[in-house]
């Protein structure tokens, strides 16, 4: 098999979010691969798209057959002027405009032994089973990585075969374990302790490690990886260490990942004795009557020349009777298994068989994708060997009539595949529906595309409103399929729509270049979700999720709602009355949450830590002391208003060493060497005196224990990288600041460092003093005359720190900062990619796991328009493409709270009409009595009292002889007040259903 050569180099803003799944060196090898997809239908599009946004490095499409009216309701990739003509040639143009780096061609002839020969991987989609074994019996013998996939309706098969030897160099996805060391003594074995004892959990015995940074015991930093043994104390036990120097601080232990590898079997022994992919016996059993499934739909296929036709049940028991035609699968141990099969299973597949549906394409696709990536670059374990995966619970419930054939039969239309499952009379119903997509990012575009596939709001009263306030970006490109280069800077919300439209010209979209939050309520209120079916909800944080879940919770909407983390994903489905609400995870409330100031000040623990500080060093200098100096000019007019400003500090520390604003580029440097001796050696020091080493807290243990690192002061030298980065980068931007020209010459600079001194150890006492004397006037003189300077000249520069750009030394600085930083308390060094996932707040992200999850919240989509559905109809799913794991399981039933006679769900209010003429607060208490045989003591809009028992008897007379919208303040346009009520005896915490006062 050949691969590319390429000299390209990679784009690595443009693969940004993949890069932090993948990593580089698989990202290499991925660029240099070369691909061959046989099969154009909606699965196979769906691969193509997925692999050319990764940037596999070439793909060739193979498919001759012509377009015809039931592809297009999945392929986005075909329209109706491409009838008639090859899948893969139609397909072509639209693939290659969404990479450039992709080399995407077509091949129209046979599929010979020496074509794929050229090849690294081969998949075939919607293939006979002829054509599957004759190609997967050569690839198994030239070790070309082999891949079937098929949907048929609801139900879906992949099938890897990677071969006899196939080495993962990187089963997980997870990082290597990293954990700071307090201390190792000298013995055989060796006792490691670390810094933290938690981090002990996560180290397992056999763990392969090595070590980095430590001081004394040098002979094990960078040796070869040693095998470990946890303690029952959580103390690990390294190996020898008897003739190693003493330990004396620092360092850390890190996990080394060890390549696996695996055996897969060919087709033909594999159709017999699979291994399927599954989470508990039940599903096992049900994998393998779906085996024997697929397996009876080819021989119907090569009986009849045809697939069973749509809902027909002639052709239906004709497939059940050829499944118990076939003998027994075989275990593992090549016995046969005795299984019953479930006869109403493979009924129900045969008579649901005809269709194609694109939330199926979108799952299959998304993971036969990642497969194809594993195979290319052995980054995380194939798939052992069969998945399985059904959609049947978006069918009829037992009892409830399926479609009849004659709904179901073809009309020429490009909803037929979908009307081959759901009907023609289901298709009119989604055409009708009118939905909010809240996003339209990664995760929003893929919805979009599959709302466009299925019709959704593709009639003459339905439609999707999309709400995205950003605009597109160079690193959205390699994940979100409707966007193009020519779109960067343009409104997402906008492009997406435009690009939905070519897909669907029957769509009504209309973008709206907002987001959802308390500041819109005005826009999105009550006239607007009076017209809203439902939502749909693809935003990355948990308080945006938490708010638009509070809105479909108060407007009685459902809520379909996705996200993603590299190769996990969700996706969740909550119905009113039916479901439980939305809730953000327990720990999503901390996860954004900054560590405490004294902890990243004084006593940083994690990398995390140091680069937080860097962070803050970053805005403090370069930002906030700029616009403090541009906006507050009265604070510089006397030493006192100095102090005033509480600004002092941060003022002090921008002025450093000099005592004139800087005029040349050699300013710069002796400002940036004079805030690395302050930041890293004097400003050490200084707290050392504070906090000595033999320091005792009032409880009698040392203050420097625990994950307390005692820290040390670092000595300048111009000949260390980092030293260096952090003077240029940290010269540069201030230089920015000043609006002066800097330099990127490194050897100039180096040079120029040999010739400095370095600062006056009195102005690192004045400066240090500054820091610590917030409320005091002593010393702001001095400063407040040198700074008089700052304040004549022209205005400063603040620096938005941007996360994505290289070249400006923004990422430089923090990168160099928290290296120092991390040096001074014996931390792990937080790598360059790290430091920008971590400044940046940024989410892995590959386009594989938003498909998929994409694709699930369609096949919740069709129960949700289906009209009402007992809760066990519905799914919630999680799936994690790194580790084969997919689960999906009925969402819990909203929690039913009770009070005296009362009961009630989150779903649940009071609805009560003001009344014409409205009535008066006394009268609505009146009549609440009277409704729920419960005397009302509070009533609450917002944060306001509107009534209650405990005021005086004059005031609340004031109130009750009032009308309500007398005591609040309407927002025109709204419609409903909501209220919140207390009862006489209540508890504290009893949270009763809102009043929704009519207007």
């Amino acid at each position: 098999m050949d691969t590319l050569e390429t000299s390209k180099s990679l784009d690595k803003e443009l693969y940004s979010r993949q890069l932090y799944v993948l990593g580089l060196p698989a990202m290499r090898r991925i660029q240099g691969a070369k691909v061959l997809l046989s099969g154009l239908q909606g699965l196979g599009a769906e691969v193509a798209k997925n692999l050319v946004l990764m940037g596999v490095g070439s793909l060739t499409l193979h498919d001759p057959h012509p377009t015809c009216w039931s592809d297009l309701a999945a392929q986005f990739l075909l329209s109706e002027q491409d009838l008639g003509r090859s899948r893969a040639e139609a397909s072509q143009k639209l693939l290659a405009e969404l990479n450039g780096a992709v080399q995407v061609c077509v091949y129209t002839g046979n599929i010979t032994e020496d074509l794929l020969l050229d090849f690294q991987v081969v998949v075939l989609t919607a293939s006979r089973l002829e054509e599957q074994l004759r190609v997967g019996t050569l690839c198994h013998e030239h070790g070309v990585c082999f891949l079937v996939a098929d949907t048929r309706g609801l139900v879906g098969q992949l099938f890897c075969d990677f071969g006899k030897n196939f080495t993962v160099q990187d089963p997980t996805e997870a990082e290597p374990l990293t954990a700071t060391i307090q201390h190792i003594s000298q013995g055989s074995p060796g006792i490691l302790t670390l810094r933290e004892e938690a981090d002990a959990h996560h180290f397992h015995t056999g763990d392969w490690v090595t070590f980095s940074g430590i001081e004394g015991m040098v002979e094990l930093n960078g040796c070869d990886p040693r095998p470990l043994h946890v303690r029952e104390d959580g103390t690990l036990e390294i190996g020898d260490t008897t003739a190693f120097s003493r330990y004396l601080r620092g360092g850390a232990v890190t996990e080394v990942k060890r390549a696996k590898t695996v055996s897969h079997e060919p087709l033909d022994a594999a159709l017999l004795q699979p291994r399927v992919v599954a989470q508990s016996p039940q599903e096992v059993h049900r994998a393998r009557c779906l085996h024997q499934s697929f397996r009876s739909l080819h021989k119907f296929q090569q009986l009849h020349g045809r697939p069973p036709k749509p809902w027909d049940p002639v052709d239906a028991e004709m497939v059940v009777d050829l499944a118990q035609a076939m003998g027994p699968l075989k275990g593992t141990e090549g016995e046969p298994l005795e299984e019953q099969l479930d006869e109403s299973l493979v009924r129900t597949v045969a008579l649901s068989s005809a269709g194609g549906l694109s939330p199926m394409a979108a799952v299959l696709g998304a993971v036969a994708a990642q497969e194809v990536l594993k195979a290319i670059s052995g980054k995380f374990m194939p798939l052992d060997q069969w998945l399985y995966f059904d959609a049947l619970d978006c069918l009829p419930e037992d009892g409830d009539p399926f479609p009849n054939p004659e709904d179901c039969a073809p009309r020429r239309c490009r909803y037929d595949g979908q009307t081959a499952v759901f009907g023609a009379d289901f298709q009119e119903k989604l055409s009708h529906q009118h939905y909010l997509l809240v996003g339209a990012g990664a995760v929003g575009c893929e919805l979009l595309k599959g709302f466009a596939l299925m019709g959704l709001g593709a009639g003459g009263s339905g439609g999707v409103t999309v709400a995205d306030m950003d605009h597109v970006e160079l690193s959205n490109l390699s994940r979100q399929f409707l966007f193009r280069s020519q779109d960067i800077h343009r409104q997402k919300a906008e492009v997406a729509a435009e690009a939905t439209r070519r897909l669907n010209a029957d769509l009504q979209v209309t973008p709206l270049n907002l987001q959802l939050d308390p500041t819109t309520e005005h826009i999105f209120g009550d006239d607007f979700f009076s017209g809203v079916d439902g939502v749909a909800a693809a935003v990355d944080t948990f308080e945006a999720r938490d708010y638009i879940a509070a809105r479909c919770t108060h407007f009685l909407k459902p809520l379909l709602e996705a996200g993603t983390t590299g190769t996990r994903g969700s996706a969740g489905v909550f119905i009113p009355h039916v479901t439980e609400n939305y809730k953000a995870p327990s720990d999503a409330a901390s996860e954004d949450a900054p560590e405490p100031v004294c902890t990243v000040r004084y006593i940083p623990a994690t990398a995390e830590h140091t680069v937080q500080w860097a962070k803050g060093e970053f805005d403090d200098l370069f930002c906030e002391s700029a616009k403090t100096i541009n906006s507050h000019p009265h604070a510089l007019s006397s030493p006192e208003g100095l102090v005033k400003s509480q600004k002092q500090p941060l003022l002090q520390t921008m002025r450093g060493v000099l005592t004139e604003r800087p005029q040349t580029w050699r300013d710069c440097v002796l400002w940036a060497l004079g805030h690395w001796q302050l930041r890293f050696h004097y400003g050490i020091t200084q707290l050392l005196r504070t906090y000595p080493p033999d320091k005792v807290q009032e409880d009698g243990t040392p203050f420097w224990s625990g994950p307390k690192q005692y820290p040390q002061p670092l000595e300048f030298d111009a000949s260390q990288d980092t030293h260096l980065l952090y003077v240029l980068a940290a010269a540069n931007l201030y230089a920015q600041m000043h609006r002066l020209p800097g330099s990127q010459d490194q050897t100039a600079l180096r040079g120029l460092l040999n010739l400095l001194p370095l600062p006056d150890p009195q102005n690192m006492d004045r400066i240090f003093a500054s820091e610590l004397e917030l409320d005091s006037p002593s010393g702001c003189k001095q400063l407040h005359e040198d700074l008089k300077t700052w304040s004549k000249g022209p205005s400063l520069e603040p620096l938005t720190f941007e996360k994505d750009n290289d070249s400006n030394f923004h990422v430089d600085f923090v990168v160099a900062a928290a290296s120092l930083r991390a040096q001074n308390y014996g931390i792990p060094v937080a790598s360059h990619a790290e430091t920008k996932r971590i400044v940046g707040r940024i989410i892995p992200a590959v386009v594989t796991t938003t498909a998929a999850v994409a694709g699930l919240v369609g096949l919740e989509l069709y129960k949700v328009v289906g009209g009402p559905r007992p809760r066990h109809a519905f799914r919630h799913s999680y799936l994690h493409l790194a580790e084969n794991y997919f689960s999906r399981w009925v969402p819990k039933a909203p929690d039913i709270q009770k009070f005296h006679h009362l009961k009630w769900t989150c779903w649940d209010r009071l609805e009560v009409p003001a009344g014409q003429p409205e009535r008066t607060l006394e009268s609505l208490l009146a009549h609440i009595q009277e409704l729920q045989g419960l005397r009302v003591t509070m009533l609450l809009h917002g944060s306001a009292q509107l009534y209650s028992a405990g005021w005086s008897e004059e005031k609340q007379a004031r109130h009750l002889s009032r009308r309500v919208t007398e005591l609040v303040k309407k927002e025109p346009g709204q419609r409903v007040l909501v209220l919140e009520l207390g009862y006489e005896g209540e508890e504290y915490d009893t949270n009763f259903p809102r009043l929704h006062y009519k207007l």
